[in-house]
């Protein structure tokens, strides 16, 4: 893999290499270093990991959990790269366990998260489905994030998105999932409104699109 380096040259949340010290100033505030690349990125484009007391590797998704923690880029080859090489151990500079099935956990994880948002943004008012609610929220300029189903009709999404093309489009979810968020069987379309909920979801879809299988 590109721009790989070694799992020693990572730094864990706000410690310097050896444990000691401050971060370099590149690396301080909401940026970290990933266990794989080595590159040094936005929080949002990461995934936390710590130890839990049996020794078994969690995914920290809120990045709130104690202790000390890696970060790696969320992507499912990251992850599968980081197990298959043993970083986790390397990094953390203990033995460790990691499930078999961490990348399934995180999508999982992460899909929650993103239909929590979505379905609070409903209970608020702020999220519509169906394409006529959603055509008339964008035509009435109130639109902040366009939702539409992964397993959708493409003809249909290409519809929605001339309506507003420069807004950004999150498409991770099956119709199933996005439909739950909405209290029914499916959904196709949706439209999420300007604020914090939109700004977040934004942030875990993307997330989400790198850990969901291609």
């Amino acid at each position: 893999m590109a721009d790989e380096q070694p799992a020693e040259a990572t730094i864990a949340d706000d410690q310097s290499e050896e444990g000691e010290g401050p971060l370099p100033e590149e690396e301080k505030g909401p940026n970290r270093r990933c266990i794989v690349t080595g590159n040094v990125l936005p929080v949002e484009q990461l995934i936390r990991f710590v130890v839990g007391p049996d020794g078994v590797v969690v995914p920290d998704i809120e990045a709130r959990l104690p202790g000390r923690g890696l970060w790696l880029s969320a992507g499912r080859d990251m992850v599968n790269t980081a197990v298959a090489k043993n970083l986790f151990a390397k990094a953390f500079r203990r033995k460790v366990t990691v499930p078999a099935d961490l990348a399934e956990r995180i999508a999982g994880l992460l899909t929650r998260r993103c239909l929590e948002k979505i379905g609070l943004a409903r209970r608020a008012g702020q999220a519509m489905t169906g394409y006529e609610k959603v055509r008339s929220e964008l035509k009435a300029g109130r639109g902040a994030v366009l939702l539409a189903a992964a397993d959708g009709a493409a003809d249909g999404r290409e519809k929605i998105r001339a309506l507003a093309p420069t807004l950004p489009l999150v498409a991770v979810l099956r119709s199933d999932e996005l439909g739950a968020a909405f209290g029914r069987s499916h959904a196709v379309h949706a439209v999420l409104t300007a604020g914090r909920l939109a700004d977040s979801l934004k942030i875990d879809a993307a997330r989400l699109a790198g850990m969901r299988p291609v």
